[in-house]
């Protein structure tokens, strides 16, 4: 059986381009900053994001985590929507690490929101109050949605008149820069640190990438150490990433595409609701029409080949992505649709 995973973007596997450059890459220490090919992926990244400098690092989490730690002192708050990846979906990180207070806002959007940041920031000079340190927003957001340029620029300005830095969350920017037709530094001009992850669609095994300024990189580079990401020959996982820089980023319209196809296909189906068309690759739905336990549906779907997580919240999400076609959409609808008919 040929199994098709609307799961997450998180379960592409390496290209066959992707495995020979693993096997064929150049290494050497990397903490001694040795590595050729680590050294070429993060001066790749730069470019691509209009940063000055770039850091390679094991996860997303780490990224955002070495972000806060690099950005912030014990302490210091951090303003962000309560419903982004820091708050969300990186088991209190910042806590235990940064040790910076989370300031959570926008509880009803999926982004955090100008109009709601604007009268958070704390004044200083008053010892009651913790510092403003960092301002975060997502771009792409956990919810699958894409944030308008316009509103992240102004959210930059705010912070800025208050030098208050702004770290982004771009562990799928490059999926936004796609469905806004710019480029990714366009993106990540409204940041002054961002975080993209190569392992999110763009079929890289692992890794992410921590951008900004050559001295915000260089004390990352050293908090990077303390959490202990220092990696020794890390090339051979980094040249998976040089190849999804060079060849998966430009092909995630076609993942977009596959997205739309399946939400059209999946709002034709009876007790199957759309909640929103899909901005990236990621469809959001909810099934009234199935009457039993959600886990049941997970283990029908998986019978006839599909992978899905169970619904959070009465909420399914599935995603496209490299490794589903087609062909997979078309199946995947066919087959709720006779679920639904039988249950």
């Amino acid at each position: 059986m040929n199994r098709i995973d609307f799961r997450s973007d998180t379960v592409t596997v390496p290209t066959d381009e992707m495995r020979r450059a693993a096997a064929e890459a150049r290494v050497g220490d990397d903490v001694c900053g040795e590595d050729p090919t680590v050294n070429a992926l993060e001066r790749e990244a730069a470019v691509l994001l209009g940063k000055e400098a770039a850091l390679f690092v094991p996860s997303g989490t780490f990224a955002n985590q070495c972000a806060l730690l690099t950005h912030c002192r014990s302490g210091d708050e951090v303003l962000l929507s309560e419903r982004c990846h820091i708050v969300q979906h990186e088991a209190g990180a910042a806590a235990l690490l940064s040790r910076a207070q989370l300031r959570t806002l926008s509880p009803d959007s999926p982004h955090l929101r100008f109009e709601d940041i604007a009268g958070r920031f704390r004044e200083p000079g008053d010892f009651h109050y913790p510092r403003t340190a960092l301002v975060c927003v997502e771009q792409a957001t956990s919810d699958g949605t894409v944030v308008a340029l316009e509103e992240l620029r102004e959210i930059k300005k705010l912070a800025s008149a208050r030098s208050v830095p702004v770290h982004m969350d771009g562990a799928r920017l490059f999926n936004a820069a796609a469905a806004l037709g710019v480029t990714p530094a366009a993106v990540a001009d409204t940041a002054d640190s961002v975080a993209v992850c190569l392992s999110k669609g763009l079929s890289a095994p692992v890794g992410s990438l921590l951008a900004g300024t050559v001295p915000f990189v260089g004390e990352a580079r050293k908090n990077r150490k303390r959490m202990g990401g220092g990696m020794r020959q890390a090339g051979i996982i980094a040249a998976p990433g040089r190849v999804a820089l060079r060849e998966e980023v430009p092909r995630l319209a076609e993942d977009h595409a596959r997205a739309k196809r399946l939400a059209a296909a999946l709002g034709a189906v009876p007790g199957i609701e759309l909640l929103r068309e899909p901005d990236i690759s990621m469809v959001f739905v909810r099934i009234p029409g199935w009457k039993k336990e959600s886990r049941a549906l997970v283990a029908a779907l998986d019978e006839r080949g599909f992978s899905v997580y169970p619904d959070e919240g009465g909420v399914w999400r599935f995603v496209t992505h490299r490794w589903v076609d087609d062909a997979g959409v078309d199946g995947f609808a066919a087959a709720l649709r006779e679920l639904l008919t039988r249950s």
